[in-house]
């Protein structure tokens, strides 16, 4: 397990050009890099700890997590930027950010940028749906118009002070204008500076496998358990070019399951004996939060 990233100076600071520097190289390799998805650091650590390239803070796991609400455009730049800032601090992967419309207009974009990027995010994602915003697997979306959300790429683009911090946009026209007017917007935006663009929501691998034939711009997919794009699998998306596979809340959705099944045992039976074996030991959880780090941080200044 890597050394703790943690409070032994302005971790943010230091580590923040290099992250964005990875992620700028990991998107031009186009090899399909699985980037799951994390709402809060312990998840992040998990992540680092198997050995995956990059985390994504993921806009509807902290609404989910932090909320106990669903993804409908209800949390703040505020909680996004503490969430992003203690993954930082836990983690030293790349971060990329769901920073869903920024959290207003293009004036509103700008503050979003800076405090993102202030918080220790590698990239940040900015999509042209209305606000407030839904998930983009929902139905019932709407978006701007294109030329709002160009200005609005313009002013992220004009807010970062790493010209590595990549400005990643997204649209969700698929399901209210059709394929081909998100590929006209997703141009439009690359035009506007985007570093990489994100249709989200393609509903065939037919469809999956033009994005990347139509925009010259490093490609991101998202798939959804139980959403609406189909799964071919990392090595189908990487031969058809894309850059990352967000898996954003698959770790999410494991934890509720097992929540659901450890306390309902814990419920029905008064123990957890039954299902002991879906709970991690003391010792690795103890591991995964680098207890022996704080430990031994704690020898060292003890009076």
């Amino acid at each position: 397990m890597r050394k703790f990233a943690g409070f032994d100076g302005i971790n943010a600071m230091f580590t923040t050009s290099t992250t964005t520097s990875q992620l700028k190289k990991l998107l031009a390799r186009r090899a399909a890099v699985t980037v799951p998805g994390a709402a809060n650091a312990m998840f992040a650590r998990v992540i680092e700890d198997i050995g995956f390239e990059a985390v994504y803070v993921t806009g509807a796991g902290v609404a989910n997590m932090q909320l106990g609400a669903p993804d409908i455009g209800l949390t703040t730049i505020t909680e996004v930027a503490s969430t992003v800032a203690a993954i930082a601090d836990a983690v030293s992967l790349p971060i990329i950010v769901d920073a869903d419309t920024g959290f207003g207009n293009a004036v509103n974009m700008v503050r979003t940028v800076r405090a993102l990027e202030r918080a220790g995010a590698a990239g940040i994602q900015i999509e042209d749906q209305v606000f407030p915003k839904k998930c983009g697997h929902f139905d019932g979306k709407d978006v701007i118009s294109r030329a709002e959300m160009v200005q609005k790429i313009k002013a992220a683009v004009d807010a970062r002070q790493d010209q590595d911090l990549q400005i990643i946009a997204r649209t969700d026209a698929r399901a209210v204008e059709g394929f081909e007017r998100a590929i006209e917007r997703a141009r439009a935006y690359v035009e506007a500076g985007a570093d990489a663009t994100f249709l989200e929501a393609p509903v065939s691998v037919d469809e999956l496998a033009r994005i990347p034939q139509e925009l010259v711009v490093p490609q991101i997919a998202n798939i959804v358990f139980g959403g609406k794009t189909p799964d071919p699998g990392r090595a189908r998306l990487a031969e058809l070019g894309f850059s990352i596979v967000l898996y954003a809340n698959a770790a999410l959705q494991a934890a509720l399951k097992a929540s659901y099944e450890v306390l309902g045992a814990l419920k029905t039976e008064g123990s957890l004996q039954s299902v002991a074996h879906r709970l991690a030991s003391f010792d690795e959880r103890q591991r995964t939060v680098a207890k022996d780090e704080w430990d031994a941080r704690e020898a060292r200044y003890r009076v």
